[in-house]
């Protein structure tokens, strides 16, 4: 009780002090809640994304991964484009085929291929809607879940039948509140049988991945061709085994389209630690230009914290020689304004958080940018810049227990 007695006194004098001293108090915690805010968002945005790309972005699986035309994973090179669409030829059915007479290491694979359609049911219209070919086996896949009805066969797809299952958007505009399985759903012009709907996906960054209607990939091709815009999932037998099916369908394609050893990959495979690593250097290069924002702010923010401190000991002169004439140790005057200046900083840093998360909440609700904000980015906050006023306090605390108390004593109150 008695130890902290003069923790309690000295910050409710640095309470009184930023009370009685409002708009000095802000001025010299401009700097530690501008670092605060800028950290903290920093942090909230990165968690945000982190989780958006956990639980949207890669919907791959653990175990999953994707062969494609092209991919780009760095920066954005046009004439890099050109070049890969001379170079990479399409992905066919012909290659699908091939790989899965002869892969063991996947046990399951999947071709799929999209474009924009018109689709319309019920005397509604929607432009727009994303028309995806796939093999019955990508609900297995992905991530997608069936809320009505079923999934299309095999069957289905090797005969060609116009039927398909239909993203949330879809079924919400088409028929609300109604299971829409048996319904027909026009596409193109061309009418599909309904025989089920996929739970919600959700969007990503602000675009929805509901607005779909999914058909056999044989239907698909039969409408559209089969030699634009194809791609093949697959899922590893196992984690264990996820670089070693990579491997096998890279070394089985390259023999199908007789590479030489030594010559580049004319396809793209992509996985989820594909997506993670890219995830990785963005935020790195983002954390890193944040740390010298913040570094600036809280250095800044510090130098003026120990002025204001040192002008807080000139002061208060008159009363360190009192508190020193009635027993006051140098180590009492020491603490005392340590914590003053501690306390000054963590109320900075308070205040950032509060302003960061302020911050997030309007951007998460009004923006299809996802911010959540941890809880230790709180505690860091506050404990960053406690530790900013204590470092850059020691100065003035110590100029404040080195005074003379005779010499305290008579200067002017």
């Amino acid at each position: 009780m008695h130890s902290g007695a003069p923790f309690r006194e000295a910050a409710r004098v640095a309470l009184d002090s930023l009370r009685a001293n409002k708009l000095r108090s802000f001025l010299t915690l401009l700097g530690i809640i501008l670092a605060t805010s800028t950290l903290i968002g920093v942090m909230a945005l990165i968690h945000g994304m982190d989780v958006y790309v956990a639980q949207t972005v890669s919907d791959m699986g653990a175990d999953g991964f994707r062969i494609v035309r092209m991919a780009f994973f760095g920066n954005w090179d046009p004439k890099k484009f050109l070049e890969f669409l001379k170079k990479n030829p399409e992905l066919g059915p012909e290659e699908f085929q091939f790989l899965q007479e002869r892969v063991t290491l996947v046990k399951a694979l999947g071709m799929t291929s999209s474009r924009q359609v018109r689709a319309s049911a019920e005397g509604q219209h929607m432009q727009g809607v994303s028309l995806q070919g796939a093999s019955p086996n990508l609900a297995e896949i992905t991530n997608i879940q069936i809320a009505f009805g079923r999934m299309y066969t095999d069957t289905e797809n090797r005969r060609r039948l116009p039927v398909a299952v239909i993203g949330a958007d879809v079924k919400d505009t088409f028929f609300p509140n109604v299971d829409p399985t048996g319904k027909i759903v026009q596409v193109n012009g061309r009418p599909f049988e309904v025989v089920g709907a996929a739970k919600s996906l959700g969007s990503v960054f602000g675009q929805s991945r509901d607005n779909f209607v999914m058909v056999p990939i044989e239907s698909f091709f039969k409408m559209f061709g089969s030699r634009q815009g194809v791609a093949y999932a697959a899922m590893a037998v196992d984690h264990a085994h996820m670089f070693q099916a990579q491997d096998e369908i890279r070394m089985l394609l390259r023999a199908w389209r007789k590479l030489p050893p030594g010559q580049e990959d004319n396809f793209a495979v992509v996985s989820s630690d594909s997506f993670a690593m890219l995830w990785e250097r963005m935020t790195s290069a983002i954390a890193a230009t944040a740390v010298a924002v913040v570094s600036v702010f809280m250095v800044v923010g510090g130098i003026v914290i120990m002025n204001i401190m040192m002008a807080v000991v000139t002061e208060r002169t008159h009363e360190i020689g009192l508190r020193k004439s009635l027993g006051a140790r140098r180590k009492d005057i020491l603490g005392q304004f340590l914590v003053e200046s501690s306390l000054l900083a963590a109320t900075g840093g308070l205040a950032g958080v509060l302003i960061a998360w302020g911050l997030a909440v309007v951007v998460r609700n009004f923006t299809p940018v996802p911010m959540a904000m941890p809880l230790n980015a709180v505690f860091t906050g506050v404990g960053l810049s406690s530790i900013v006023g204590l470092f850059f306090g020691i100065y003035p605390a110590s100029q404040a227990s080195k005074l003379d108390p005779i010499e305290a004593l008579r200067a002017e109150r």
